[in-house]
């Protein structure tokens, strides 16, 4: 038996199959991520074997010293830029994450966000619960049409390229993209035109999609003047990683019309949002739930579980990062 830390609550499922193969479980009971210093205190009344973490969750130095007897950390995300990747090599601490799972669900919720920022449902939305509506006009709340445009894709990896699929097939776009290589395959199935770089992609795009990871070179990929070579009518969809773009430029563009509207399911210094950005009409937020079904996120967590029973039965966990 081992024992194991879960730093917040997750869906029942892969709880129930680390209890299932004989492990003691301790789940955090606080309504809310852990600070540093709860965090710690709770790794040391313990020795705990694996700690189940969170996104929310910065796994440093610290961390790793206070869970002293862990040799694995599985992260509840596809992501894993929470943890000191360097720090975990040299204690010789296996990480783990839950990749693939996201897929379908992250794309289906990105092309949500398009839809509901170029048909401006939001706002409809909004305006009809105020009982503002007095009868159908001409010009209420126009939007824009999918059909023929340029989506724009940052990233073609897994998530970049099921939604490049679904805005090519469902909605009859053309579809360019950047990533550090070509996608092959993603060009064959739906005609997919690389770009040698991201300001090509911009220059042209009617909607931006963002599905790259967070690393040094990628944070604030999109800052002012990158956004200042937007068209005025294009859209900037982000459900990847918020420090990816400059959310202060991205209020000053949206504010003074360098372009049309911007979708964001994550943000810069969650859970906090740039000053001004709540009030934004041409914005819609959504609080990081772009991977929030009954059906995923409770794969996630027996994913999660799965590279914890592996790895504490000597088996090479199957998502070892």
């Amino acid at each position: 038996m081992a024992n194991i830390y879960v730093t917040r609550k997750i869906p029942e499922a892969g709880i129930s199959l680390l209890k299932e193969a004989g492990h003691d479980v301790d789940i955090s009971d606080k309504d809310g991520v852990l600070t540093k210093e709860e965090l710690i205190k709770a790794l040391k009344e313990k020795e705990y074997d694996a700690v189940l973490c969170l996104l929310t969750d910065k796994i440093d130095t610290e961390i790793y010293e206070a869970a002293g007897n862990a040799k694995i950390f599985a992260n509840y995300a596809v992501g894993y830029g929470n943890l000191d990747m360097d720090e975990a090599k040299k204690r010789g601490i296996t990480v783990t994450n839950t990749p693939g799972v996201l897929t379908d669900t992250v794309s289906e919720y990105a092309m949500a966000l398009i839809l509901a920022v170029v048909k401006r449902i939001p706002e409809g939305d909004k305006f009809t619960k105020e009982l503002r509506y007095d009868g159908w006009a001409p010009e209420l709340l126009l939007g824009s049409d999918l059909k023929g445009k340029t989506l724009g894709v940052l990233g073609a990896g897994r998530i970049g390229s099921s939604v490049a699929i679904r805005a090519k097939r469902g909605f009859e776009m053309n579809i360019v993209y950047y990533d550090i290589k070509p996608n092959k395959i993603l060009e064959g199935e739906i005609e997919a035109e690389y770009k040698d770089s991201v300001d090509e992609v911009l220059k042209i795009a009617d909607v931006v999609t963002i599905h790259v990871p967070l690393l040094d070179s990628t944070r604030h990929l999109i800052n002012k003047e990158r956004l200042a070579m937007m068209k005025p009518t294009a859209y900037l969809i982000n459900t990847s990683r918020g420090p990816v773009v400059d959310e202060k430029a991205l209020v000053e563009a949206l504010n003074n019309g360098i372009i049309h509207g911007a979708g964001l399911d994550v943000f810069e210094d969650e859970p906090n949002l740039a000053h001004g950005l709540p009030e934004l009409t041409n914005a819609v937020i959504t609080p990081h739930i772009a991977s929030a079904t009954r059906e995923t996120r409770g794969k996630m967590s027996e994913i999660a579980a799965t590279n914890i029973i592996d790895f504490l039965d000597g088996k090479e966990p199957p998502n070892k990062v």
